[in-house]
């Protein structure tokens, strides 16, 4: 991987071969990063998605990006929450590594990620970083940019510093 970058914005806006989405095992829509993809991307997502059979937490699979900029959309199921001994810095490592895996099976050489796991799944934002963020730089071969895409000053925060350290 030649170039990672931090940034605020809106995932749903951003001209990569492909974005990741933090989906829920159905992968049926929901709320947060999900939601929005789902909405901006229109029908041709879930369409697909309903094919797919669902995704396990840690694994990840792709769909078109429907009426996005982007040309796909990596789904990825992260881990709730638990405490940390659950095997969450685990599954969430998996979530990147699958995700990575899919976009080079794809062609793919610039992907925007969310902070998979750090909404409504409870990931604390600093703990998640660290993982994302090592994960990444050790497995993105063949990867040009991975971006994350960050909402909110706190995460934003957590990702630069884990980036910068």
């Amino acid at each position: 991987m030649s170039d990672l970058q931090i940034v605020r914005g809106d995932l749903t806006t951003e001209s990569v071969d492909a974005i990741v989405n933090a989906a829920n095992s159905s992968l049926l829509g929901g709320g947060g990063v999900d939601g929005a993809i789902h909405r901006a991307g229109g029908p041709a997502i879930l369409a697909e998605c309903r094919l797919l059979g669902g995704c396990a937490t840690g694994d990840a699979k792709a769909t078109t990006a429907g009426e996005l900029p982007a040309r796909y959309v990596i789904h990825t199921v992260g881990p709730v929450w638990r405490g940390g001994d659950a095997g969450e810095p685990e599954l969430l490592a998996s979530c990147h590594r699958r995700s990575l895996d899919v976009a080079r099976e794809l062609g793919a050489r610039t992907v925007a990620f969310p902070a998979i796991s750090c909404g409504v799944y409870g990931y604390p934002a600093d703990l998640a970083a660290g993982v994302a963020v090592g994960t990444v730089r050790k497995h993105a071969h063949d990867v040009d940019v991975v971006r994350f895409v960050l909402f909110g000053d706190d995460t934003y925060d957590a990702f630069a510093a884990a980036a910068s350290g």
